[in-house]
């Protein structure tokens, strides 16, 4: 075998490895994730974009856990998420709703999320 083929064939095992490791971690449990959960069944919605370094912060406390949150992506690679955004009046990001009708713009602390909603840190 020539060198550079073994060479290419190392480097492909190599590409693919780190390929799994990365899809290992991301579906990992999350160390919220019974929080996160309680959230989106309590009726929390957290709104966004993918551009806002708030919403990068807030997203940043759930770590993995942050797929059990009802995000809804405000920005420009909304989609058709962009009208629910409009239809719940978004005007800032990170902005928060609650099933009781109240809503709060900001990164929120675990703390004020738990009060809005009865979930419990666990």
């Amino acid at each position: 075998m020539k060198n550079s083929f073994k060479i290419s064939i190392g480097i492909a095992l190599v590409v693919v490895l780190l390929f799994a490791y990365s899809f290992n971690k991301q579906s990992e449990p999350g160390k919220y994730d019974i929080f996160a959960s309680c959230l989106t069944e309590a009726g929390a919605k957290f709104y966004g974009s993918f551009q806002c370094t708030h919403c990068t912060t807030q997203k940043a406390m759930f770590g993995n856990s942050i797929n059990k949150v009802n995000y809804i992506e405000c920005g420009p690679l909304g989609g058709p998420q962009n009208a629910v955004c409009q239809q719940a009046k978004i005007t800032a990001y990170p902005t928060w709703t609650f099933a009781d009708g109240s809503s709060q713009q900001g990164v929120l602390s675990f703390e004020q999320l738990s009060q809005k909603t009865n979930c419990g840190l666990q």
